[in-house]
């Protein structure tokens, strides 16, 4: 039992401390492609200690809701980034892990940042709730038809058990799962406010989601903002890693061993994530905010068309 927890906070304890560790990684791949030095791969951890020895300045109109969200997003996230299935399945809270679970779980952060984005009545506040909005509208539903893709190959929206299933090589490939990851991919750059939709380094108001949000926030509040953001990008990473890459993973095997190449290769997966997404972002330009649901509606039908490829033909 001891054994079990202590596997289950290792991996509760890796999604939390690598969280700025792939920030920083992002960052400064993105400067060496910009042909600038960029900041220390260690600065996100610096940034996050100086916030919360910071004083926490307050809205005078703000309620008691703006100054418990940033305590909710960052639970929330950090919950839903610790069930997805990292070094190992079949861990003792593995049970729980559920893809429609996690994308409640995602709902409920997003619904509270933007009633705190709204909270203090600011113009930039209100239209960074308005956009969220629009982005979750639009990639809630492709993300659903990504859980129903999956758990049709699979057999269940488990995801401990979906690793387990596409670890074996009798799953194959397959052109429902190529388009279902397509589809991840893009809700994964929507839901984290990256490029082509956001872009986290610039406070234009204009073009600024998730900025414009927390743009009232500081100290305690907005490091606990900063974190849950760092944390979603990690959630990402993983699913990803879990669905599509589940190599590595400790499987039935759960020696010392067996986990200890689970968490190198969860950590070598994830660490690519962070140098691929900027050598993506350096590729595009940011879109205009009405080309939304162009870039959404495309993972949207990506992801039906995986559907029904597998509704025709199993096989697919």
């Amino acid at each position: 039992m001891i054994y079990e927890l202590a596997a289950q906070g290792a991996q509760m304890l890796v999604v939390l401390l690598i969280a700025p560790f792939l920030l920083g990684v992002t960052r400064k791949v993105k400067a060496r492609l910009l042909r600038r030095i960029g900041p220390p791969v260690l600065q996100p951890y610096r940034d996050f200690w100086k916030l919360m020895h910071k004083e926490a300045v307050l809205a005078h109109n703000a309620s008691w809701l703006y100054r418990v969200v940033p305590y909710t997003v960052f639970a929330v996230t950090w919950v839903a980034a610790a069930l997805v299935p990292t070094y190992s399945t079949g861990l003792i809270f593995s049970w729980s892990a559920d893809l429609i679970a996690l994308v409640a779980l995602l709902g409920t952060g997003r619904f509270a940042l933007a009633l705190a984005g709204m909270d203090t009545g600011t113009a930039f506040g209100g239209i960074g709730s308005s956009r969220e909005m629009l982005i979750a509208s639009l990639a809630e539903p492709a993300m659903l038809l990504v859980v129903f893709t999956v758990a049709l190959v699979a057999g269940t929206t488990q995801l401990s058990a979906i690793a387990a299933t596409f670890s074996d090589a009798g799953v194959g490939l397959r052109v429902s799962l190529g388009l279902a990851l397509f589809a991840l991919i893009a809700i994964a750059i929507a839901e984290n406010a990256r490029i082509p939709i956001d872009n986290p380094a610039t406070h234009l108001e204009l073009t600024m989601v998730h900025e414009a949000m927390v743009l009232e926030y500081s100290g305690r509040h907005l490091a606990m903002i900063e974190a849950a953001a760092a944390l979603k990008l990690v959630l990402y990473m993983s699913l990803l890693a879990c669905l599509f890459l589940p190599f590595g993973m400790a499987t039935l095997d759960k020696g010392l061993l067996a986990l200890g190449i689970g968490m190198g290769a969860y950590l070598a997966k994830v660490l690519a994530f962070a140098a691929l997404l900027p050598i993506g972002e350096t590729a595009v330009a940011k879109m205009r905010v009405f080309r939304y649901p162009v870039f959404l509606g495309s993972a949207f039908a990506a992801a039906a068309l995986a559907v029904f490829l597998l509704f025709v033909s199993q096989s697919f």
